[in-house]
């Protein structure tokens, strides 16, 4: 691994100064958006004549770059053309993204065929003056030339290019995309290298220009990747510093880096080993910068990050190695609530330390993500704005901040809109102390146009991605979420079909006009199920504060005693077989104590059931939701303790531990919900006049619960709140090895209004409590989840019981496997595996089991796997730097170890994570990846962090479905490939319950993917989805001859 350099041993002290700005910054990120966008309109400081004079020059610099429309740069004429909102962008871009990297001909053709066949592509022929453009709506550059099409027939020819694709031969038009391809890389980077990059500059450069480099990749998945990118940034350093000729930080070329790229583990829960490991290799950086005397900027990444990325910036600011030193930069995004208050403190750092930051002010390229994150996260709302107005208003704000803190601040425009160019320098009035900046291949006619009809443009900087076409894309789809999206500047100033007007619109205007100050199609994260219910709430565990008052809420509950028993009736009651409750990952901890119930205690608790389940009943749907809705409210203000048992008895780590929560509040308020639709007022009928039908939905009587030890929560809850909502009563019995959590979740339900007599607590062994359970005669169905074996053995108990035949709703395991095609993005495949695969020690049953993985990428794959496994962490779960627990004890890992043993001697071990001797006082095991020749090497599911490699042909693909069909398990399945096609029909042709493609393949959600499985894997219905909820419910019909009771009243009103 890559050495290097020690931080400064006498940095400047840390000053108080920093600590409000900081906290303000903090306490904004997901602040309420109508509340931040009222203080953006309270803090812009533009009266009416500003702004009428802003917009005026704005329209004068469009119309002076329209009037240029035939020297518009290819990048913008592209953008202008395809964008992420047209079929065939999207069609370019995929093929773009994965078409270089794949190695075989066939899969390169398929994926050439489907995504050319999707597309209107005559539709962009000869729209842009750009003959790149056109090149790219060909898409065919054959031998470097473009196909000569008549162009007298593309009028009436809307499937020219696909019929020119099917008659031209497959080789042929490989190769013609491949060439495409490539073209496109060159256009829309600046070099492959540093040094052609550099070169490349000094040829075309416009006047009053300079750049800053940004060496093209994603973030690094192993520390081999990082130390490549290390290399690569000190050499762009250097080179870039060879050509600067000490012009200094401002006037000089600089360099842009990606903290995510130099540190495979940039987050928050690992922030003492970031600051102990990023740290110093940002200083090698900006060491280099500072010899060279030019400039270095901190890239801005997603908004989890940014809270860490301060702490590296604030410890380099003080560093007295570079003190004196102008150069160090930091990019902040305008559509962060937060950004307003980040400017205060980067001011207040600058000052404190002595030094003068540069600071770049961009838009922001990761909003969809951060939308589409807090909804999943479930936070109290985004930390980015909604609506485009609100971002572009941020950005004068901060800009004016910016301006104002000149002394500490170099600032640094990023921005290809003409009414922000306007407004910044109306702000900045004579103050020529800063810069604007464009991306390379865009913006340069619009600045062309500014620096025509506005006075004293100052420097114009360009962003110059540098990179192989590998790399090019990501970057690039960024680029166009950020500048592409229709509502956006740069895809409508060119447009002539376009206002002026509408074009540079005052955003000052356009927000005071809203009745609503945010987007009215984005529901806060909260709101995202609409009426139906309230999303569940999710913790922030990369906000500091929020970490340190809930790690003083678990601590504060595990320091109480925590006792588990029978709970019949209401009441708690004496058990047998009283024994300590061992903490998994120490057992030398106690975390509470647990009793088992007796017969006595069964038998009373299904008298009791019998007597009081047809009140329950008859409370109906409404009244059994409101209970539920209370129950998922009590649950969330009991999350510190539900978060310490779950983290000391289950093994669960921090964010395992709040899903789950969340999780079982999700059940309660999705089955309130299907209560209320379901087991209302009963269904109407069509029949013969002079008669009513109607169907009612009823509970079966006493459902018997039986939940497993891995998701001790979640399952315990969403069985047993699915039960009460259809009108039943239930005897629950949770795991053995996790009774504290299910204990306390009785307590909650009853505290939430469900009577005493409706749900009682029965903890136990399978073989005695569970068995006399499903044995007796008076119980009206069961909900397992566990084992297939031990479903089998409720159902054959089932089946021999005198008495009614009742229904066994059961979910078990499955031998999930994920299958990955040569044209899967393999970072983002890894990411993935380490999640599916090891994300809760395993123990998931929707956990993958074995990657399938095309031989032409199955080196590639395992090398990537194999670097992002040695970074995996294991460690008490009460450290929220910890990635992977305990197994939950010492019988499931032996189960590992002899499977471990027997892969030793028959498979090929590709990593194993260690298990330090720290850890001997729990029941740990690493993960393992193996890779094996079959998928018969497994003939049944391991519980636990295995993940098995299996190389598959190109051509062989039918042989892995028939290999996983052959298992007879249909629970879970991931597919990572960019073949639509290749994705639904393994899909269409494997009978699994929950199909992934291109993500992870665990962590359902409830009502959004209802989970469980075909064949061995379970019965169904699904849980969390419309229709499990029958399952555990009878039906009645009532039908009435009216006209026995006086007449058949509405047809007689019928009259003549």
């Amino acid at each position: 691994m890559y050495q290097a350099t020690a931080p400064s041993s006498s940095p400047s002290p840390a000053t108080p100064d920093l600590d409000g700005p900081r906290a303000a910054l903090r306490r904004a990120k997901h602040l309420n958006e109508e509340t931040a966008v009222r203080a953006l309109l309270a803090a812009h400081g533009l009266t009416v004549e500003e702004r009428r004079a802003i917009d005026a020059q704005a329209v004068d610099v469009v119309n002076a770059a329209r009037a240029r429309r035939s020297e518009l740069g290819p990048l913008d004429a592209f953008m202008q053309e395809f964008g992420l909102s047209n079929q065939e962008g999207i069609a370019l871009m995929c093929i773009a993204e994965c078409l270089l990297r794949i190695a075989d001909p066939a899969t390169a053709d398929r994926l050439i065929a489907e995504k050319i066949m999707k597309g209107q592509w005559d539709q962009h022929l000869g729209q842009s003056d750009s003959a790149f453009v056109n090149a790219a709506a060909w898409g065919l550059m054959l031998t470097g030339r473009v196909v000569e099409v008549d162009t007298k027939k593309q009028g009436d020819a809307p499937g020219l290019l696909r019929r020119l694709v099917q008659r031209s031969g497959e080789p042929v038009i490989r190769a013609a995309m491949m060439k495409a391809m490539r073209v496109m890389g060159e256009h829309f980077v600046m070099g492959r290298t540093i040094a052609e990059a550099v070169a490349e500059a000094k040829k075309a450069k416009p006047e009053g220009t300079v750049h800053s480099y940004d060496m093209l990749g994603e973030g690094a998945r192993t520390w081999e990747q990082a130390d490549r990118y290390q290399a690569s940034y000190l050499n762009a350093i250097d080179t870039v510093g060879k050509a600067a000729a000490g012009r200094g930080p401002y006037a000089a070329p600089g360099v842009s880096i990606k903290l995510s790229a130099l540190h495979p583990r940039y987050v928050f829960a690992k922030r003492a080993d970031v600051m102990a490991q990023l740290l110093p290799r940002v200083k090698d950086l900006c060491l280099a910068a500072k010899r060279w005397d030019i400039n270095l900027t901190i890239d801005a990444e997603e908004a989890d990050r940014l809270d860490i990325s301060l702490d590296l910036l604030e410890a380099l600011a003080r560093d007295g190695d570079l003190a004196g030193w102008n150069g160090l930069g930091l990019a902040i995004q305008a559509y962060q609530k937060r950004t307003a208050h980040l400017v205060d403190w980067l001011a207040a750092l600058a000052r404190s330390a002595g030094r003068r930051l540069m600071v770049r002010l961009v838009k922001g390229a990761y909003w969809d993500t951060e939308i589409k994150f807090s909804q999943t996260q479930g936070h109290a709302d985004y930390p980015v704005y909604t609506k485009k107005a609100a971002t572009d208003l941020s950005y004068l704000v901060c800009a004016r901040r910016m301006l104002a803190a000149k002394d500490a601040i170099y600032p640094q425009f990023a921005t290809h809109n003409a009414y922000t160019i306007a407004a910044i320098l109306h702000l900045a009035g004579d103050n020529r102390d800063l810069e604007f900046q464009r991306l390379h291949g865009m913006g340069d006619l619009l600045y062309a146009a500014a620096r025509d009809r506005l006075k004293d443009v100052p420097r114009v900087r360009i962003y110059a991605p540098v990179g192989t076409h590998e790399d090019l894309l990501p970057y690039l789809v960024r680029r166009l979420l950020e500048n592409g999206a229709n509502s956006n500047f740069v895809n409508a100033y060119m447009d002539p079909a376009i206002p002026v007007s509408q074009v540079v619109a005052d955003p000052i205007a356009l927000l005071e006009a809203l009745p609503v100050l945010r987007h009215a199609g984005i529901p806060t994260p909260d709101k995202l199920y609409g009426d139906d219910r309230a999303n569940s709430r999710g913790v922030d565990l990369t906000d500091e504060a929020t970490v340190r008052t809930l790690r003083a809420g678990i601590d504060a509950a595990l320091a109480q005693a925590w006792p588990a028993g029978p709970i019949v009736g209401g009441q708690d009651l004496a058990g047998q077989k009283a024994r300590p409750v061992l903490d998994p990952s120490d057992h030398t901890r106690t975390v509470g104590t647990t009793a088992d119930a007796t017969a006595e205690h069964i038998d009373r608790a299904l008298a009791l059931s019998a007597q009081a389940q047809p009140g329950w009943d008859a409370l109906g749907g409404e009244g059994r939701a409101r209970i539920l809705d209370a129950m998922g409210d009590a649950l969330e203000a009991d999350t510190p303790a539900l978060l310490g048992i779950l983290i000391r008895e289950a093994g669960k780590t921090w964010g395992d531990a709040v899903a789950e929560v969340r999780e079982a509040v999700d059940f309660c308020r999705y089955y309130a919900d299907l209560a209320r639709k379901q087991f209302g007022a009963p269904t109407r009928l069509p029949g013969p006049t002079g008669e009513s039908n109607e169907l009612s939905l009823h509970g079966r009587g006493t459902f018997v619960c039986i939940s497993p030890w891995n998701f001790p929560l979640a399952i315990f809850t969403g069985q047993v709140a699915a039960a009460l909502a259809a009108g039943n009563a239930v005897a629950a019995k949770p795991a053995e090895q996790t009774t504290l959590v299910g204990a306390r979740a009785v307590r909650l339900f009853h505290k939430a209004g469900v009577p005493g007599d409706i749900l009682h607590l029965l903890p136990g062994d399978g073989e005695t409590v569970g068995a006399a359970l499903v044995a007796d005669a008076r119980i009206g169905g069961v909900a397992f989840t566990g084992s297939t074996e031990t479903a089998r053995l409720i159902n054959r108990a089932l089946a021999a019981r005198d008495g009614a035949i009742v229904p066994l709703i059961a979910e078990t395991g499955g031998q999930n496997a994920m299958i990955v095609d040569s044209t899967a993005l393999l970072e983002q495949v890894v990411d993935d595996c380490i999640t599916s695969a090891f994300q809760s020690a395993g123990q998931r049953c929707s956990a993958m089991r074995v990657l399938f993985v095309q031989d032409d990428v199955a080196d590639q794959m395992a090398h990537l796997l194999k670097g992002a496994m040695q970074l995996i962490t294991l460690g008490d779960p009460l450290d929220l730097a910890t990635d992977v627990g305990p197994i939950i004890d010492e019988d499931a890992r032996k189960i590992l170890v002899a499977h471990g043993e027997r892969m030793d001697r028959e498979a090929k071990l590709v990593h194993a994570c260690p298990t330090g001797a720290d850890l001997a006082n729990g029941t740990f095991f690493g993960p393992r990846l193996y890779e094996i020749d079959s998928l018969k090497r497994l003939p049944r599911e391991v519980f636990g962090p295995i993940l098995h490699l299996v190389r598959w042909k190109a051509d062989s693909l039918d042989q892995v479905l028939a290999d996983i069909d052959a298992t007879g398990y249909g629970l879970t399945l991931g597919v990572h490939s960019r073949l639509e096609g290749r994705a639904q029909e393994i899909f269409k042709r494997l009978n699994c319950g929950n199909t992934y493609i291109n993500r992870n393949m665990v962590g359902a959600v409830v009502g959004v993917q209802p989970f469980g499985g075909h064949g061995l894997s379970g019965t169904g219905p699904k849980a969390g989805g419309p229709h499990y909820l029958l399952r555990f419910a009878t039906e009645k019909t009532l039908t009435v001859n009216i006209t026995a009771f006086g007449g058949n009243a509405d047809l007689l009103g019928l009259g003549g």
